[in-house]
């Protein structure tokens, strides 16, 4: 054989490659133009099967916090689970034969309200079908939920290999319940879409940016491409504080229950800042349970009645026609006013006769107040009520809350022949009591914040802070609507008539032993439309506006209470809510040092109810008291977590429940009322409460699959 290369041979053979690959080099290049530019707009369309542009990214809504930093309203990640049984191939497919049993087994204790059998009859459905996308549990999740189902065997391994996957949601949550639910707001399910209240109001701060991204798909599979990241929400910090919030609430049902009362509004205010601390807004339900339904603390436009005698008095006593020495005839309790007859509420046992100028509010005398104004005003109508204006009662607050409403106090207008055209004889003594007028719960509170701050009228406050990951971006000063309302002499007349209200008038049931307290009562009949006051049965309006302590203001307050029929008294029923408001946020400011407690006798561990743990655990920790857990949370930051407390000699041991899901009852025996009934009214079933202290027994068993409308029976002993 001959090792010599043969050219002769060789050379045409590599040319005739060389002349094959430029052949089909060519081919490539004029295949590359001609799909570059007769077949272009075809394949543009192909790819736009492939590929999807700009989607938006949603951030994440903004919390809404109360005054201390706890959370009223966030959103948290909510999750639905998937399995995809063509992901893993035949290894997984092996190793899900294995496991079946002990994933459903496993999905049973997470999810009770399903047994292990029904799970594995699903699940195997899937299976057969090769689902790619086989929904695991109907229902969202909460993360807590989605780590423990993360854990069962296969949905434990990478979502290529397991097929476990999820959709994750932004659902808004509220961790105190319906507590400010009407000035919170709320939100149109998942559209992150406000529907009213500071949600609404503040809904470019709450809701961020969205951010852009591309989908394309690669390998049968789509994959997101971020082109800009979305921009977070900022979270807003409230003026409520929520322990107030929850004692107002508390004390206006207690009351409404008691009167069969239709609506009712209680306001707390802050007297210097005028930060509102509680806004609580009931209307009886169809069901004889009350709800917030409407914020008619900021949009109820009703006569206000005797609580409007107070800025009568202030504008005639600022104006220097009268002082607190003037005497004024009542007669025997009715009074003729141009042919309609005025009554005083004692009429029926002859009247007050002969009063002074601070008495006629001291005792709520109509005829007293209206003969007052209408002696000196109704030759100059136009003067009383510029009079008005001068005070603040008039003043549109342009409050932060859709659907907030201005007083309407209507001026005297004249034609060119000098006649009114919006007035008659009667309309000033009766607007002087607070009729013919509309002036909203919250502007009637305004204006009695201003007597307490010594004459400075400060715009309510729902919102301090604007705060982007732990900094302050914007801060909400308090603003002044008026540095004085009326004469410093003027001002401490009221304020001295106010308290006599109290201490010695018909406000008595407001007041406290502890600490003084000045207001005014209000009883208003309540118009219905057309048919007026006399279209049968009759509608009240019952009122008390004040501050406390009077003798250093700190709060301001107003309760108003809407009932049919008689008795009717706003001292009496509306008195005692304030009451006990006043009483109940007194009894906060009080601080006690659990060291004072400590003898040899002591007993330093204190028993614990089941229930809320992290708010136990809060609460023992600043005790100094020992907990031993086997959970993380944060009291301010977190969300409630349920469960036992077992008390020891030195501490206590907190252990999470079983998480029953949010349609099976759980078990709340050893838990106290509120975290009792917390735990059932959000799963939508009705309480019934029977004793005191903490649950012994309830009606329907633990893991028992709720029924629409159905009540369980709550027993408690100490």
């Amino acid at each position: 054989m001959s090792n010599q290369f043969d050219r002769k041979k060789m050379v045409p053979r590599f040319k005739i490659i060389a002349f094959v690959m430029l052949f089909i080099g060519l081919v490539i290049q004029f295949r590359v133009f001609y799909i570059g530019t007769v077949e272009k707009g075809y394949w543009d369309k192909v790819a736009s099967r492939l590929k999807k542009d700009s989607l938006d990214i949603p951030p994440i809504r903004g919390n809404i916090l109360s005054t201390d930093g706890r959370l009223m309203a966030s959103s948290l990640p909510e999750y639905r689970l998937y399995m995809d049984f063509k992901a893993g191939g035949e290894k997984k497919d092996s190793l899900w034969k294995i496991k079946v049993d002990s994933i459903c087994d496993g999905l049973h204790e997470i999810f009770p309200s399903k047994t292990a059998a029904e799970f594995k009859h699903d699940l195997e459905e899937g299976h057969q079908k090769m689902s790619q996308n086989w929904p695991i549990w109907k229902r969202r999740v909460n993360y807590s939920t989605y780590t423990q189902v993360k854990r069962l065997p296969v949905f434990n391994m990478s979502q290529n290999s397991g097929g476990f996957h999820v959709e994750q949601f932004n659902s808004r949550q509220k961790p105190f319940g319906t507590l400010a639910q009407r000035t919170i707001g709320d939100m149109f399910g998942a559209k992150d879409t406000a529907r009213f209240g500071l949600e609404l109001s503040y809904d470019s701060i709450l809701r961020g940016k969205p951010g852009k991204k591309n989908r394309q798909k690669i390998m049968n599979k789509y994959q997101d491409i971020t082109i800009i990241d979305p921009v977070n929400g900022a979270d807003i910090v409230t003026t409520i504080d929520v322990n107030i919030q929850d004692l107002a609430e508390r004390a206006l049902i207690d009351e409404l229950k008691l009167i069969n009362g239709n609506v009712g509004v209680a306001i707390v205010m802050e007297v210097k800042t005028g930060e509102v601390k509680a806004i609580v807004n009931m209307t009886k339900c169809e069901n004889g349970e009350y709800a917030e339904l409407k914020n008619d603390a900021v949009s109820d436009l009703l006569e206000p009645g005797s609580v409007f005698k107070t800025a009568s008095i202030m504008v005639a006593l600022d104006d220097g026609v009268v002082d607190t020495t003037y005497m004024v005839d009542t007669g025997s309790g009715i009074w003729d006013m141009y042919g309609a007859k005025m009554r005083d509420h004692n009429w029926h046992r002859g009247g007050y006769q002969v009063i002074s100028l601070p008495r006629t509010l001291e005792v709520s005398s109509n005829i007293g107040v209206s003969r007052i104004i209408d002696k000196f005003y109704s030759k100059n109508p136009e003067k009383f009520v510029q009079g008005l204006d001068r005070i603040g009662i008039r003043t549109d607050l342009h409050l932060p809350i859709v659907g907030a409403a201005a007083p309407r106090i209507r001026m005297p207008e004249k034609n060119k022949h000098g006649q009114y055209t919006n007035w008659s004889k009667t309309a000033l003594p009766w607007m002087s009591i607070g009729y013919e007028t509309q002036v909203p719960p919250i502007s009637t509170l305004t204006f009695y914040n201003a007597i307490a701050n010594n004459g400075k009228m400060v715009r309510p406050k729902f919102v301090k802070q604007v705060v982007k990951d732990g900094q302050v971006i914007k801060t909400y000063p308090t603003e002044v609507i008026k540095q004085n309302i009326c004469k410093e002499k003027t001002l401490h007349e009221i304020q001295t008539i106010l308290e006599h209200v109290v201490s010695q008038g018909l406000g008595k049931r407001a007041g406290s032993k502890s600490f003084k307290v000045a207001g005014k009562t209000g009883t208003a009949q309540i118009s219905k439309g057309a048919g007026g006051y006399k279209s049968g049965a009759v509608n009240y309006l019952l009122s008390f506006a004040g501050y406390f302590p009077a003798d250093a203001p700190r709060y301001s307050c107003i309760v108003c209470i809407q009932k049919s029929g008689l008795p009717a008294s706003g001292g009496t029923m509306s008195g005692a809510v304030f009451h006990n408001i006043a009483e109940g946020i007194m009894a906060q400011s009080v601080k006690l040092d659990v060291q004072d407690a400590r003898d040899t006798s002591s007993i330093l561990v204190p028993d614990v109810k089941n229930g809320n743990i992290v708010a136990a655990d809060y609460v023992l920790s600043q005790l100094g008291i020992n907990t031993n857990k086997s959970w993380d949370g944060n009291y301010i930051n977190g969300n409630p977590i349920w469960g036992k407390a077992n008390k020891g000699e030195t501490s206590v041991s907190l252990a999470k429940a079983s998480d029953y899901g949010s349609r099976t009852i759980p078990d709340v025996t050893g838990m106290g009322a509120r975290d009792a009934v917390f735990v059932l009214e959000s799963r939508g079933v009705k309480v019934r409460l029977q004793g005191r202290g903490k649950v012994v027994e309830q009606s329907l068993p633990v893991g028992h699959v709720i029924n629409r409308g159905e009540t369980c029976s709550l027993k408690l002993e100490i």
